[in-house]
């Protein structure tokens, strides 16, 4: 077939001769705070679920957006003001039954950004909020969202065992203490301390600033980390826990 063919073909394509399903994205935004793995979730203004609270998340661009992944970024600056720097794919979901409004299919991000309250937010969610995730998982949700923040927790659950994802929920400078801390709650799991210790020691993940009382203002004084350059691409050999 001859390039002019195709480009003809192409010039008098209808994309409305086909039915085509609503797509979006929703993204799992996490924090550590109180010593709690916490959701963001935003309280719906609009129909449908109108005052049920959900992901943060929104419909593609198709002007703007040249792929979902540049989706995900732009909602994620426009409901919280913050670019994470971990936003990773999940999944995609799919279905004529989890959005009223017809036919849809959802890509799931994970994020996960140090804790600021939901009021220093962008005006555009000042009905966002941080549920602990405990409490989250109890509320009816809009869409099938309750479904979408579990399988997102899996996915930071089982990623946190190999890599250094804790890293991004820390606000700097932070304890080793502090780190542990944060692995345990990401992993839901105890971890021993000593061998903890060993092991962030010996991969070189942290530059160590001095010594006094941690981020947070609690505690007692303590050497304090900032995360070395490279340390987000550590992936550990052994899992911990093992």
């Amino acid at each position: 077939m001859k390039q002019s063919d195709e480009q003809a073909y192409l010039a008098s394509y209808n994309r409305q001769q086909f039915d085509a399903p609503l797509y979006s994205v929703d993204i799992a935004i996490f924090t550590l705070h109180d010593d709690q793995l916490k959701v963001l979730l935003v309280q719906r203004g609009d129909f449908p679920h109108k005052g049920l609270w959900s992901l943060p998340g929104g419909f593609v661009d198709l002007q703007e957006d040249t792929n979902i992944d540049i989706t995900a970024r732009r909602k994620l600056l426009t409901k919280t003001g913050v670019d994470a720097p971990l936003l990773e794919q999940v999944v995609s979901v799919g279905n004529k039954h989890r959005d009223p409004r017809g036919w849809s299919v959802t890509t799931l991000y994970m994020a996960l950004i140090p804790y600021a309250p939901s009021a220093g937010f962008v005006d555009s969610v000042a009905d966002a909020q941080w549920w602990p995730l405990s409490e989250a998982l109890t509320l009816e949700l809009a869409f099938d969202h309750q479904q979408l923040i579990q399988q997102a927790r899996q996915r930071l659950q089982h990623k946190t065992a190999y890599t250094v994802l804790p890293l991004h929920v820390l606000k700097t400078p932070f304890s080793l203490t502090q780190l542990q801390q944060a692995f345990e709650l990401l992993m839901d799991k105890k971890l021993e301390k000593k061998s903890f210790r060993r092991r962030i020691a010996n991969a070189e993940l942290l530059k160590e600033v001095g010594e006094g009382v941690p981020a947070g203002g609690k505690g007692r004084p303590a050497a304090l980390y900032i995360p070395a350059p490279g340390s987000e691409r550590h992936l550990f050999t052994r899992v911990f826990g093992d």
